[in-house]
């Protein structure tokens, strides 16, 4: 079945690269029809965000940036594939970006047994340019405005994004929502999962409609406060 992109607000869609919703990048339409891509998903997620764009009767010459959550594997595996097709320019956080340009994966967190052990198999990874970097709290010129929101500890340039235009909430890995269960996401895969759990906070103190995961479904009713419960429980239980 053609992969379909998933309409979350006036010129925002949802696009799955994985599953129906197991790994998604997401696209933001301007007026002019020019758009902007969050994420390029694993190799050989190029020809799913082709279909997902031609489902909206977007070509994939409208799309002149491309920007990365962070530089892990399921979500810049692509990018220099999905660059060279739309001739979209690649934007990656300044510290995930020498990542991205080597084909080095971010460390892994020292503290956690798993992560050593994919941190020694895992040496290598898809490499692409990047034709610009943003930081902590930068308003990128998506649609209105794309306030960064640097979310360190999952890789160190790891960012969640907020479109206040239209009240919706990427959440990168930061959270994840597998089958529909909110959590952080898994400690093997963070370079420190300590402080991605921490800078998580940050995604309850700002505010929007919906909420979107790289990882899982939206939610499309009650998003903050989901978001806030959850971060409540999980900080009263640790």
């Amino acid at each position: 079945m053609p992969t379909r992109a998933i309409a979350l607000a006036p010129g925002v869609w949802r696009m799955p690269t994985f599953g129906r919703n197991l790994i998604n990048s997401f696209a933001f339409v301007e007026s002019d029809g020019s758009v902007t891509l969050v994420d390029a998903g694993l190799r050989g997620a190029t020809r799913k965000l082709v279909a997902a764009l031609a489902s909206i009767d977007v070509r994939p010459e409208a799309v002149t940036r491309i920007i990365a959550t962070h530089a892990h594997s399921d979500h810049i595996g692509d990018a220099r594939r999905l660059r060279t097709a739309t001739g979209g320019e690649l934007h990656v956080h300044e510290h995930d970006a020498g990542y991205v340009r080597d084909g080095t994966p971010p460390p892994r967190d020292p503290a956690v047994p798993l992560a050593k052990v994919l941190g020694f198999l895992q040496r290598r990874q898809a490499k692409s340019d990047v034709d610009a970097t943003y930081t902590d709290n930068d308003v990128l010129p998506v649609a209105g405005g794309l306030r960064v929101l640097h979310t360190p500890g999952h890789t160190p340039g790891h960012c969640s994004f907020l479109h206040e235009p239209s009240g919706v909430l990427i959440t990168g890995d930061a959270l994840v929502n597998f089958r529909g269960k909110m959590n952080y996401s898994f400690a093997s895969s963070c370079s420190n999962f300590a402080m991605s759990k921490d800078t998580a906070e940050r995604l309850g103190d700002v505010d929007y409609e919906l909420v979107a995961f790289t990882h899982g479904p939206e939610i499309r009713t009650g998003a903050r406060q989901a978001v806030r419960e959850f971060l409540k429980v999980r900080l009263a239980g640790s």
